[in-house]
């Protein structure tokens, strides 16, 4: 009796995702093309002219039959999902194990337990005694 291993986010279920219209897929590729092709621009560089003819196309389609563009467009979004179940696991673990790890090592190191989860067997309780004013007009404005 063999058991898949319990994760978190659970990979099996579709979600259903509404890309973008096909028009403004077209002017978003437009404008990154157009951007591509004129970044050269303020160090003195040449113009990117294949770029800058892929945008003209791109804007074109997206302007007068965007419809063209729906092949396209499903199969970037599909390229984004799929970069999405790639990516979002090793950047968490990214953070977790050199930002989270590290700090929880190096707080355990210098004895600090922000949380004051330990057991103290002799006390009768766990109540932290407040200092400074019980009256009621303390609780007014609390932040």
């Amino acid at each position: 009796m063999s058991r898949s291993p319990q994760l978190h986010e659970d990979f099996s279920r579709e979600e259903k995702v509404v890309g973008p219209s096909d028009r403004s897929f077209g002017l978003t590729f437009a404008a990154v093309f157009s951007i591509v092709g004129l970044w050269p621009l303020p160090g003195r560089g040449e113009v990117r002219l294949w770029a800058l003819a892929i945008a003209a196309a791109f804007l074109l389609v997206a302007l007068l039959v965007p419809t063209v563009l729906a092949p396209l467009n499903r199969l970037w979004l599909r390229f984004g999902l799929v970069l999405h179940k790639v990516t979002t696991p090793i950047i968490l673990g990214a953070i977790f194990f050199l930002v989270v790890l590290p700090t929880g090592l190096l707080m355990r190191l210098l004895g600090k337990r922000p949380l004051k989860l330990h057991l103290e067997r002799a006390s009768e309780s766990y109540w932290v005694r407040r200092e400074g004013s019980l009256e009621p007009a303390s609780m007014k404005n609390q932040f």
